[in-house]
């Protein structure tokens, strides 16, 4: 088993370093106090193919694995940890179109939203089912052989009411995972509406908003995977999505473990700098051992996803949950060896740990990452 990457993969994250280097680390201050989406940095990582990292080229994606993926994201969170998050979503929501689209499907959306020209939402959760999502109301209920009428609302999506395309789990059956399809719905369609936007602890370079849909009709011709098949596309998209959000949070537990060195090296009590007590050089240890080996189980829940493994579901909850408590408690640990200053908006440090909490809920909670654990492990 070989741990280091190639030739290839090194590349391309010294590529995403760069980019969240000089494209988004100067600006990412900016965009949290006043709760700027940076279309423009978006558009510019695409143009570096970060708008469809695992859509086939044939469309004009990159067509790389989850692990190159995985290596992208930590990158790109250094830079800004919330819009890192948001081109995840959106590629998650592009994959499903490449992956279960019909050919016409695919060359009608993918190379817009590939070039970030058009911004994809994904939308599952709603007031009434989050962790449950197979409890889902949003119904389409069809018009004829050409079109479906729903009714229904979607709740903290992300890029609600800025996205263009909303890729949507809706209810077409009974209840239960088998009554669930996927619909690609344009944000322009009569009958859509969006809530306010929501007042967040952190994310703040990405809007969320309800998504609302009131008699809304939709082409038939929107209909991803046929009826009765959107529960199996979520759920593929979530392990990928798991793995994406975990990858962010190991970016940015690096990046403020890595300002904690450098404020550890200048920043002198009793005469010494911090980073000659020991009591401290060893919680850094501590910090480094931890996130290394969430990176490296993120990596191998990858490799498993790439390759279609029966466990990938399993290892990508086993993954996620790891990582982001991992995370937040090294970027948690880091503000508290800054000190005060940790919590003053002149370090990133505070943003940093606003932004990751909620990956511990969001692409289904930790408590589901348990159970989806245990469930394999019990075979229940």
């Amino acid at each position: 088993m070989n741990f280091d990457l190639s030739e290839e993969q090194r590349a391309f994250r010294d590529m995403a370093a760069q980019f969240a280097a000089e494209h988004m680390e100067p600006y990412a201050r900016e965009w949290d106090d006043k709760c700027h989406f940076p279309v423009d940095a978006l558009r510019k990582g695409a143009e570096l193919g970060f708008g469809g990292i695992y859509v086939k080229d044939d469309v004009g994606g990159s067509a790389l694995g989850r692990l190159d993926a995985a290596i992208i994201f930590e990158q790109l969170a250094k830079g800004c940890t919330s819009t890192a998050a948001f081109i995840s979503i959106h590629n998650m929501a592009t994959w499903m179109i490449d992956a279960y689209g019909s050919d016409e499907q695919r060359a009608r959306w993918l190379p817009r939203l590939c070039t970030m020209e058009a911004i994809a939402s994904y939308c599952l959760t709603e007031p009434g089912s989050g962790s449950d999502a197979a409890a889902l109301r949003t119904r389409a209920v069809p018009e004829g052989n050409d079109a479906y009428i729903l009714n229904g609302s979607k709740a903290f999506i992300s890029g609600g009411g800025y996205s263009d395309l909303y890729v949507s789990m809706v209810r077409t059956g009974g209840d239960g995972p088998n009554g669930i399809s996927c619909m690609v719905i344009d944000k322009d369609t009569p009958g859509v509406t969006f809530g306010k936007q929501e007042e967040k602890l952190g994310w703040h370079s990405q809007p969320t908003a309800m998504v609302n849909f009131e008699d809304a009709r939709v082409p038939a011709e929107n209909l991803i995977g046929g009826e009765g098949n959107g529960f199996k596309i979520a759920m593929a998209g979530l392990d990928g999505g798991r793995l994406n959000i975990a990858a962010c949070s190991i970016g940015a537990a690096q990046a403020s473990l890595d300002h904690a060195v450098r404020y550890m090296g200048e920043r002198q009590q009793f005469g010494r700098h911090l980073s000659e007590f020991q009591a401290l050089q060893f919680k850094v240890a501590d910090m480094a051992t931890e996130l290394e080996a969430a990176r490296l189980m993120v990596h191998s829940a990858a490799a498993k996803v790439d390759a279609k493994a029966p466990d990938a579901t399993r290892q990508a909850a086993m993954a996620k949950r790891f990582a982001t408590d991992v995370a937040f408690d090294v970027v948690n640990q880091a503000l508290q060896l800054h000190g005060g200053y940790g919590y003053l908006k002149d370090y990133p440090i505070e943003r940093y740990l606003r932004d990751v909490r909620v990956h511990q809920i969001l692409e289904g909670t930790n408590e589901v990452m348990r159970l989806i654990i245990a469930r394999s492990i019990f075979g229940n």
